[in-house]
């Protein structure tokens, strides 16, 4: 579906109008595109990052998949306030019901998901 952050961004809340979700979802939604993507971005060796919409029972699952290997599995952590980054995956699990990893069915890359109700 997109790849730049900024594209992701705009792309993710085009749809999510289009889908009538309420803004408070769009807002959530578009800080936690911005970081998965970035992720993705910035700790994969990916010359393409993807995200993909969907909606579950009312609930919206959004999903970047990149096609590099990371050499750690993402995950939420604790920094100290004078750090300047490592906050974004506390963001997601902040403003996400839940969030996960998974391999990409490709077998190469991984998908990191997260529901917004």
């Amino acid at each position: 579906m997109s790849t730049s952050v900024a594209e992701a961004r705009r792309l993710v809340l085009t749809r999510l109008r289009d889908w009538e979700f309420d803004q408070e979802v769009r807002d959530n939604a578009e800080l936690v595109v911005s970081e998965l993507f970035t992720n993705a971005v910035r700790h994969t060796s990916s010359d393409e990052v993807r995200c993909e919409l969907r909606v579950y029972g009312g609930r919206l699952r959004l999903e970047v998949a990149d096609q590099g290997c990371a050499r750690t599995e993402p995950r939420a952590r604790l920094v100290s306030a004078d750090q300047e980054g490592g906050r974004g995956l506390m963001l997601v699990e902040a403003l996400s019901t839940s969030w996960g990893v998974r391999t990409h069915p490709s077998g190469r890359g991984r998908v990191v998901w997260a529901y917004l109700s």
